[in-house]
This record gives structure tokens, C-alpha cells and sequence, in this order.
């Protein structure tokens, strides 16, 4: 077994490793912007090239072995074969991207307006409505809500399931081949399989889809879990059922291959409050929650990792009741989430993915001294007994500069290094 791989399986196993893992690209929550990775290909001298566009909802650039191996990281990943806007990403193809050229699949098709905005469509087919908008000035696309008028008597949970099918062949045969491709490089595995993401709100409006059905507009979704709960528990129970039999056939294609999956990102949290209550959270997520982790645990050695951005130290109780092993991103700077509080309460019972510094304010916005030093103070805080793999907290943003993204991984280095010669 390799160090980074080892180092990886230490920290979920709650063992002190040599060095604190690092992760930026393994996901689409622990990923980096197309144009930060292109300038730090640059910084490190590598390969002038077009960086690949794998996650176009957000924009986020493909971590290449290359700059993975300048960047001093532990972890890859494994991605589904359909993007978010529901096409492939296959026969690369130029594109330039408010000046930044580069690589996009052939189905990534796009429309300017006059204004400057930037309209994509889904599953790359002009002839159906696009699904996303990035407006001038933006970075990344923001979902079109394509809800059609409601009427009461008519609303059919079946169609919100209509994205919930079975595993097709070509997407099983994509992640074996990709799984493969991770396995043999020796680092870590953050795989992404889908189909789990319990009421997700990146998912709900189903960008990927061209003429989404049923309850699709964000603000009536979040009106639904508290006025039509039986309507969600209904999408929620097929979802369940298509998600653990997809999860048995992914797990007989690559077995054991892979160390973590990310199976939600739904977000409980606000910047100073919480969504929902512990009671809500109980009654509607948590029973589909606990049969998808129990199947996991159960039958593979996979560590089950759980997304929410915002306040949520109240539901960690909760997440780990569900069976979910890891939680990310560990937003230190939202209400009741200090770091010194998360580690005591919580971490021999759940790993850390994230929570290495702020990308709200100090990675965007402070001085690289002002990064070193929240680093270290993080990384002090987590490190100990394992449980901490280090990632910033969710993914670092477009404009963020590429002397502040340097300083937070050379402070981890410094760290790390301190700890293998104290």
C-alpha cells in the first residue's frame, strides 16, 4: 500500500498518521476552480496546457497526477460519467472561457445573450430550454427553475423520481475503468457514485434534465418537507430503493477499491441557524440515511462521507446515529461550529474532512500570512488521534489568489513536517 492511500485509511480509522492527508479536487465539494488550478499549474511550472472543465455546474478544473504530485496531495477521485447538466465529459474540445481557454466536452453547449450571460443546456441539446445560467461577472452557473405551474391534485411523486433508474452499463463500465485508473495511482479514493443525495438543492431542480417534472422550484421544495412530507418520504423510499441496488451492483463491479464515498450533499445549514429541526431531520431524512450507510458498513469496507455546509453541529449527533463516517466541510466560521468544540465533542467519533481555513474571508481575502497562521491553528486543533483529512472548507473559489492557495498547502508541509521530526 502506498503512503498517501495508507495515510488516508489511517486518518478514517481514527489512527494517528505519518502526516495529515490532503484532498483538493477528490469531489465536487472538495475541488477548486478551473482558473485557480490552471494558475497553479503555472506557479509550479508545469505543462502549459488547457485545464479540463470535469464539473461545469461550478466550473471546477480536473486535479491532474502532475499537479496533484507539485501540490503535495494524498487523495484522487472518482466522478460519474454524466455532469450535472447531464452529458458526458468526453471528446475534449477548446473553449474560451472569458479569456481562460479551456477543455470542455463536446456536449458542453452554450449560448451568449447580448448582455454577457451564459446559457447551457441540458444533456447538451440546444432544442431543449437550458437548465443554466451564468451571469456576466460569475464564475460559475447558477440553475434556471423550470418548475411547471402546480396543481394539488395532481402532484404525482413519480415525478421527481424520474432521474432515480437503475445503473446503465456504460456508467457502471465508466466508474470500473476509472476506479482502476485511481487505484493505480497510488493515492486515496473519494468516489462519487450518485443517486443517494437525499433532497439535495443543487439536485432538486434537476439541471440535468430536459423538461423536469414535479416539484422542482427550491423555494416550494423547502415548503414541501414541512406541507407535504408524505410527498417527499414517497420520492425518498424509491430513491432508496434504486440507490442500495445500484450501490450492490457499483460494489460487485470494483469491490473494495475505493476508501470513502460521497453520498450526500444536502445542506441542513445556514450561516448562524440550521434549516430544519434535530425532530425534522429524524423523521424525514434520517431512516434513508441509516439504510444506505447500514448497507455500506455492512457489506464493504467503504467510509460513508456526509456534506452540509453552514450550522449544523446540533445534527452531528444525529449524522452519526445515521451511520455516515465522515462529515464535510466543517464550516468553522458559522454559529456553533468552533473547531476546538467539533474536536472535543465529536472527533473519535467522526472524521473531518475541510475546516482548514476560511474561503470565505481569510483564503479570498487575507494576506498568505494570515493563511499560514489559521492553517496552523487548524491543523493543531484537528490533527491529533487522526480523524482530519485537510481540505479547505468546501471548494476554493475563482479569484482566489494563487500566493494564498500556496501558503495554505506550504503551512500544512510546515506542519506536517514538524510532526514527523518532533
Amino acid at each position: 500500500m502506498t503512503l498517501s492511500r495508507k495515510r488516508l485509511q489511517d486518518s478514517l480509522a481514527h489512527r494517528q498518521p505519518d502526516r495529515i492527508p490532503i484532498d483538493f479536487g477528490g469531489s465536487a465539494v472538495t475541488g477548486i476552480h478551473v482558473s485557480c488550478v490552471a494558475a497553479l499549474r503555472d506557479y509550479y511550472g508545469l505543462e502549459k496546457r488547457p485545464v479540463r472543465v470535469h464539473e461545469p455546474y461550478q466550473m471546477l478544473g480536473l486535479v491532474e497526477d502532475d499537479l496533484r504530485a507539485a501540490m503535495g496531495l494524498d487523495v484522487t477521485g472518482v466522478f460519474p460519467r454524466n455532469t450535472m447538466f447531464g452529458f458526458p465529459n468526453s471528446e475534449w474540445k477548446e473553449w474560451d472561457f472569458r479569456g481562460l481557454n479551456v477543455l470542455v466536452s463536446k456536449d458542453f453547449l452554450v449560448r451568449e445573450e447580448p448582455g454577457g450571460d451564459i446559457l447551457i443546456y441540458p444533456e447538451g441539446d440546444p432544442t431543449a430550454p437550458p437548465s443554466g445560467r451564468m451571469p456576466l461577472g460569475s464564475a460559475f452557473f447558477d440553475t434556471i427553475i423550470r418548475q411547471q405551474p402546480l396543481q394539488e391534485d395532481r402532484l404525482d411523486p413519480e415525478d421527481n423520481c424520474e432521474e432515480f433508474k437503475p445503473i446503465g452499463d456504460a456508467d457502471l463500465e465508466h466508474l470500473k475503468t476509472s476506479v482502476a485508473a485511481a487505484r493505480g495511482s497510488g493515492y486515496g479514493i473519494l468516489a462519487t457514485f450518485g443517486g443517494t443525495a437525499f433532497g439535495d438543492i443543487a439536485l432538486v431542480p434537476a439541471p440535468f434534465l430536459k423538461n423536469p417534472k414535479g416539484i422542482r422550484d427550491v423555494a416550494e421544495w423547502y415548503m414541501s418537507t414541512a406541507s407535504r412530507p408524505e410527498y417527499i418520504h414517497r420520492i425518498f423510499e424509491r430513491q432508496c430503493e434504486v440507490g442500495l441496488q445500484n450501490l450492490a451492483r457499483v460494489h460487485a463491479a470494483i469491490g473494495d477499491s475505493v476508501d470513502a464515498v460521497f453520498l450526500c450533499g444536502t445542506d441542513f445549514g445556514t450561516q448562524s441557524s440550521q434549516f430544519c429541526s434535530v425532530r425534522t431531520l429524524k423523521s424525514l431524512w434520517f431512516p434513508y440515511y441509516k439504510a444506505v450507510n447500514d448497507w455500506v458498513h455492512a457489506n464493504t469496507s467503504w467510509k460513508c462521507f456526509k456534506h452540509s455546509c453552514g450550522s449544523v453541529e446540533k445534527f452531528f449527533e444525529t449524522f452519526i446515529e445515521a451511520g455516515f463516517d465522515i462529515m464535510n466541510p466543517v464550516q468553522c466560521s458559522a454559529a456553533g461550529m468552533e473547531p476546538e468544540k467539533l474536536k472535543a465533542r465529536y472527533g473519535d467519533r467522526i472524521v473531518f474532512w475541510g475546516g482548514g481555513v476560511d474561503t470565505q474571508k481569510t483564503l479570498p481575502f487575507g494576506t498568505p500570512e494570515q493563511v499560514r497562521v489559521e492553517v496552523l491553528r487548524r491543523c493543531e486543533i484537528f490533527a491529533p488521534g487522526g480523524g482530519f483529512v485537510f481540505d479547505a472548507i468546501h471548494n476554493i473559489q475563482a479569484g482566489t489568489p494563487v500566493d494564498n492557495i500556496v501558503a495554505m498547502l506550504d503551512a500544512v508541509h510546515e506542519f506536517n513536517g514538524a510532526q514527523v521530526n518532533a
